[in-house]
């Protein structure tokens, strides 16, 4: 038998991959957290931070000054092309060439600044529930979730890390805005938050909400299904669009109180039930149907929506003239919400509003704002109760102190109540309920 000889197969070598660009490392991380507390509010002394951003998809083929200028509202353009001059922005770990020079998939921008922190309320994060699995807490109005924009270390997240050590890692599988109070879940590792983000998503948890709005709201049950449409993610502004995410909200009011003068309005404190979770949701919704939450600085603005606040405005013909009255709140302008204007506001809270005071930091010159004022920490909105739909927990808090009659009492929620059932029967046909 002859023998033949098998070449071995030419192998390519396989080339190296590409080591992750590089970044910039922060200067420092201070722990523990720099906080104070002064005049009933959480401080942080101003300290230097290094953002490191990997680009996102709208950002390709962009300059990065345009980038910087369109999504960054804190700062000045003059600011962002100083740093870039600077080297105080670098791109892959590099000083960059030029403010025209385009970023693309896989880079990584870092920016490296001397940080200045809004003050939040100084009320403490109340617990309402905790097992080894789970933390519920009732959040206080004005503290954000995560670290976003101008807020890093006041932040709900960054709090409770500093209150229970370095290297505790809070994970919220429920989301609340800024100025809105009430129950948030934070999970203690990841399966316990991927069960309650699996329960949200498959719409078997039901979300109650308190807000206190403008004028006489409808009796009965009043639903809500207009979609809704982001408009300016660098402002935060969400309206009525036909061609926005599906969205629903039954809504039921508990209470309405005229005004005791002709001058000024009434208010009305209503329940909200979101079938959804589009952003804004139940403040859109509000403001559509001609009740917005009376000191929302957004949606009940006069200075914004003009008198008739948005009302049934559903087209996009004003969306640039809103967008420019809305980028200068807190700048030039102080925002001018309907309880702003109403018996509840003292003199001295309708004068002390957040806005640019004129002076800069000696460090870095960053233009410094005022403190804002007690009436801007919050909204009247407030997330009451979370429950599973299978009746296996629920959690809930007290009633806000907003929700009050004028002899002072606290609306309640009537013993027997027909409006969650209601809420079960309108469910049928709806998408995700989650962005």
């Amino acid at each position: 038998m002859a023998l033949t000889t098998i070449e071995p197969p030419h192998l390519v070598p396989t080339p190296k991959p590409e080591p992750p660009p590089a970044v910039i490392i922060t200067p420092c991380d201070p722990w523990p957290r720099p906080y104070y507390l002064s005049d009933g509010l959480r401080r942080v002394a101003p300290y230097h931070y290094t953002y490191n951003t990997n680009c996102k998809q709208r950002w390709r083929g962009r300059g990065i000054l345009e980038i910087f200028q369109d999504e960054f509202r804190d700062r000045p353009v003059e600011y962002y092309q100083e740093a870039i001059a600077s080297g105080a922005i670098h791109l892959n770990g590099k000083p960059v060439p030029a403010p025209t020079t385009t970023v693309k998939n896989g880079d990584i921008i870092s920016h490296t600044l001397h940080r200045h922190e809004p003050p939040v309320t100084g009320t403490a994060i109340g617990v309402v529930h905790e097992d080894n699995d789970m933390l519920v807490i009732d959040k206080p109005a004005g503290v954000p979730v995560h670290p976003a924009g101008r807020y890093n270390y006041n932040s709900v997240i960054e709090i409770l890390r500093a209150e229970r050590g370095h290297q505790w890692n809070p994970l919220p599988c429920n989301r609340l805005d800024r100025l809105t109070s009430g129950v948030m879940f934070i999970a203690k590792h990841r399966a316990a938050a991927d069960e309650l983000t699996k329960q949200i998503m498959g719409r078997t948890v039901r979300k109650e909400y308190i807000a206190r709005v403008k004028g006489e709201f409808s009796e009965g049950d009043v639903v809500c299904e207009q979609p809704i449409l982001q408009i300016s993610p660098k402002l935060g502004l969400n309206r009525v669009r036909a061609n926005g995410k599906e969205a629903r909200t039954v809504f039921r009011r508990l209470a309405y109180f005229p005004s005791p003068t002709p001058e000024k309005e009434g208010y009305s404190i209503v329940r909200a039930l979101p079938l959804t979770g589009r952003t804004h949701q139940i403040r859109v919704h509000l403001q559509f149907l001609g009740h917005p939450i009376t000191n929302d600085p957004i949606y009940s603005n006069r200075s914004v929506f003009g008198s008739s606040l948005g009302r049934a405005s559903a087209t996009d013909s004003d969306d640039e003239d809103i967008i420019t009255r809305l980028s200068r709140m807190g700048k030039d302008e102080v925002a001018d919400a309907v309880a702003y204007h109403d018996e509840m506001v003292e003199d001295y809270n309708k004068k002390k509003a957040e806005k640019m005071t004129g002076e800069k930091c000696e460090i870095c010159g960053t233009e410094l704002y005022s403190d804002p004022g007690g009436h801007e920490l919050g909204i009247y909105l407030h997330a009451r109760r979370y429950a599973c739909s299978e009746g296996k927990w629920g959690y809930e808090t007290a009633m806000p102190p907003w929700a009050i009659r004028p002899q002072g009492e606290v609306v309640g929620i009537p013993p027997e109540d027909d409006l969650v059932a209601k809420v079960e029967e309108l469910k049928f046909g709806i998408g995700n309920v989650e962005q």
